[in-house]
């Protein structure tokens, strides 16, 4: 189970190996919201996403001779980065439809890249059978307690530099797959900014944490392939992560393709950021979507490839 105390423990041993990513703003996107817009740029973080954070914390808290981790693209390559700075062997099992430049990065950063169809074989059996055979730890994209906490220190720095905004209340959204960065930043900000409020933000037809969050019971994607938000594609919260979502979150966003595209255009434009599609989600929500006070928006990753970048930029 995941604690603060996790958490703490985790900003321990990320120091001096993770990114402060800083809080951006823009009037130009205030004006669009019609409210004060926070933009935290984890598309700045190591290997352009906030999963550096987790894959850090669970090799050095857990010190395995070799990893093996599932993942579209971002937990990939932040567990690649990990195990190489640690000087150990990863394997990495990605859909066959992840976007090339994630695979590519993957293999540059000296992982094994083991490729799957993600809508007729389970990720999850095939990482388990693999870290079986080999003798491999699995660390998981998001229902791992060391991930979860290391994906909260995002939430410890938000809680710091939104207070140096003078920013005590309002809503923090955050792009939601599994779940692990929502239930981290959710768990820090209970304990160091209890005014900030964590709400999710998801594509359309893949909002099931949204749709969990309605029910109150855990809720399953129909599909896991079909939306240009590949990154937060997954079947359903995890057995961790949910429950801390259900007690500390508000009520989830869902945003369109299209207004996913919109917001990778503006972060380029007003913020000079490099977003992919998942990872402007949560933006996405901030602007096109109803609500009064201060807003903060992670942008969770920038993994995206040229046509994707160059199709955002012409709508």
């Amino acid at each position: 189970m995941t604690s603060f105390a996790l958490i703490e423990a985790a900003a321990e041993r990320l120091a001096g190996h993770a990114r402060r990513t800083p809080l951006l703003s823009s009037p130009f996107l205030d004006e669009i919201a019609g409210r004060p817009v926070f933009v935290k740029p984890e598309c700045l973080q190591h290997t352009g996403s906030f999963k550096f954070r987790g894959a850090w914390n669970a090799v050095s808290a857990l010190r395995p001779d070799g990893v093996i981790a599932f993942s579209s693209g971002n937990h990939a390559q932040g567990v690649a980065l990990a195990a190489r700075m640690h000087g150990i062997p990863a394997v990495i099992v990605m859909p066959a439809d992840a976007p090339a430049i994630k695979i590519d990065n993957t293999r540059a950063l000296g992982a094994e890249v083991v490729l799957y169809d993600r809508a007729t074989e389970d990720r999850d059996a095939i990482g388990a059978r693999l870290a079986a055979e080999r003798g491999l730890t699995l660390i998981k994209p998001f229902d791992m307690a060391e991930v979860i906490a290391g994906q909260g220190t995002t939430g410890l720095e938000i809680a710091e530099q939104a207070a140096e905004a003078g920013v005590t209340e309002g809503e923090v959204l955050v792009p939601c797959g599994g779940g692990g960065l929502t239930a981290g930043i959710a768990l820090a900000l209970d304990a160091r900014a209890p005014g900030l409020r964590v709400r999710t933000a998801e594509p359309e037809g893949f909002d099931d944490v949204a749709r969990a969050l309605a029910a109150g019971v855990v809720q399953r994607n129909a599909r896991l392939s079909g939306s240009i938000c590949d990154a937060i594609v997954t079947p359903a919260p995890g057995d961790l992560t949910w429950p801390v979502i259900r007690r500390l979150c508000g009520a989830g966003h869902v945003v369109s393709d299209a207004e996913a595209l919109r917001a990778m255009a503006l972060a380029h434009d007003r913020l000079k950021i490099v977003l992919e599609p998942g990872g402007a989600v949560a933006l996405a929500a901030a602007l096109f979507r109803p609500g009064s006070g201060p807003v903060i928006a992670v942008a969770s990753g920038g993994n995206v490839d040229r046509a994707m970048m160059a199709r955002a930029l012409s709508t």
